[in-house]
């Protein structure tokens, strides 16, 4: 009995209510509101009843005073007033076209098919402030229309389902139909909902992962002999399982790459560690150097023009610097000519040597001296004994095509698919690249370069 009466006075009122969710309501473009009224007072509600009925309760209106002649004009300027209000609301989140606006309106049709011709019907349409024109709302991409339904509904889900209690919600997969970056929209969306439910939901899709919050996230896995189980500990989950975590952290370290102002594209690691270093030897003399821009090895050149497009358009300040062959890169030539880049933001390796040059690695702008005695250094192992000299070199205008060639000609292999590991040697050079080994002339190749790069952003 006390037992009871302790759960009937204080824990029961106290207990929050959960709420399930895996199909959700979407909201029709037009509705038709005797059939509505109709349906409500019959107790025969569809999914896109309860979400229209959320829409006016969100407006502040209700079936009676749309219905009603005396309450149009109340009730249109109320749907007017909330078409702004929604229109705000909605796209304080939906940021994947901010030119739309929500717009309803009130009117009989009586040429309409049933029940559309019998009474008031409410129209919700989309107004492109663009184009100037307005389509339904059930026009609109289903992802849209998933997002708008989604955050009508869910408001005022207090209101939905007539309760004070605490609401926890469960929801099962939401935003399957959105594009991943409206993914993000609605992740918003649900840290705001969130500061008045508590909220879980089920996901697969990485860009459903907040990366910010990654200790809100648990693994869900049915383990064998063990059955499902819910846990924050990775270690011992499947790939399978932690995937979703791995693609988000992914994408987070990749728009976190590149945060600085300028950034200054080259196909590889030996170009980075190389032009990073003499920049540092440049500045310490008081000379050019990288100053702000940072470095983004890219893995090719191949790579370069998809780097080019997927960062630019991220409205970033980028440049290309690349490797030489005797006929320019096409798909760089193309991203120029449709305006992706400027061209003064294309340089190549050959632009700072002499202007007979029409082929460069980064390598070529370094003594030839110097690089073979880097080269050699870093392959003593290989080499057993055998050393590299300049006299032995043939005349491609690239070292490195030089060093290839040296390589087959003597049977030496070094990797297994042919040449050498620049980054290696690159490595080997560095403390052979000072100030003080360097003549005045060779200095000035880099000086040149990095003043260029500094221009072309």
């Amino acid at each position: 009995m006390v037992e009871g009466h302790i759960w009937q006075m204080y824990l029961s009122p106290a207990m929050p209510k959960f709420l399930y969710f895996d199909d959700y309501k979407l909201l029709e473009g037009k509705i038709n509101l005797p059939s509505l009224q109709q349906r409500q007072s019959a107790g025969q509600l569809t999914d896109a009843d309860e979400t229209a009925l959320g829409l006016l309760e969100l407006a502040g209106t209700s079936l009676k005073d749309l219905i009603s002649d005396e309450g149009y004009e109340t009730a249109k300027a109320e749907l007017e007033a909330i078409g702004l209000d929604i229109t705000q609301k909605v796209f304080d989140f939906w940021k994947q076209n901010q030119d739309l606006d929500v717009e309803f309106d009130l009117k009989a049709d009586s040429k309409d098919a049933p029940p559309y011709n019998n009474g008031v019907n409410l129209y919700i349409r989309i107004k492109n402030r663009r184009h100037g024109v307005t389509v339904p709302f059930d026009q609109r991409s289903k992802g849209f229309i998933w997002f708008f339904s989604f955050l009508v509904w869910f408001d005022a889900v207090k209101s939905r389902v007539n309760t004070n209690n605490d609401l926890i919600l469960l929801l099962d997969e939401p935003g399957l139909n959105l594009h991943a970056l409206a993914q993000a929209d609605f992740l918003a969306y649900i840290r705001e909902l969130s500061e008045q439910h508590q909220i879980i939901y089920t996901t697969h899709s990485p860009f459903m992962v907040d990366s910010a919050y990654l200790e809100d996230v648990r693994v869900v896995e049915d383990r064998v002999k063990e059955g499902t189980k819910i846990t924050r500990e990775l270690a011992g989950s499947s790939d399978e399982s932690v995937f979703p975590l791995q693609a988000a952290l992914g994408y987070s370290i990749a728009q976190n790459l590149f945060i600085a102002k300028k950034n200054l594209l080259v196909e590889g690691p030996a170009d980075l560690i190389l032009l990073q270093h003499m920049g540092s030897v440049l500045e310490a003399n008081g000379k050019q150097g990288l100053n702000d821009a940072i470095l983004v090895p890219v893995g090719g050149l191949d790579k370069l023009a998809t780097f080019v497009a997927l960062l630019g358009a991220n409205k970033l300040k980028i440049a290309v610097l690349h490797d030489r062959a005797s006929t320019p890169h096409q798909k760089l030539e193309d991203l120029i000519r449709q305006r992706l880049i400027e061209r003064k933001r294309v340089l190549d390796f050959s632009m700072f040597l002499d202007e007979s040059a029409n082929e460069a690695d980064i390598e070529d702008l370094l003594p030839s001296e110097l690089y073979i005695d880097a080269f050699n250094a870093s392959y003593a192992k290989e080499l057993k004994g055998k050393t590299l000299t300049v006299e032995e070199l043939g005349d491609h205008p690239r070292i490195v095509e030089r060093i290839n060639k040296w390589l087959k000609q003597n049977g030496i292999t070094l990797l297994k698919d042919g040449g050498f590991n620049h980054y290696r040697v690159a490595q080997a050079a560095l403390p052979m690249l000072t100030s003080e080994s360097l003549k005045p002339e060779e200095l000035a190749i880099f000086d040149k370069l990095f003043k260029r790069v500094s221009d072309a952003f």
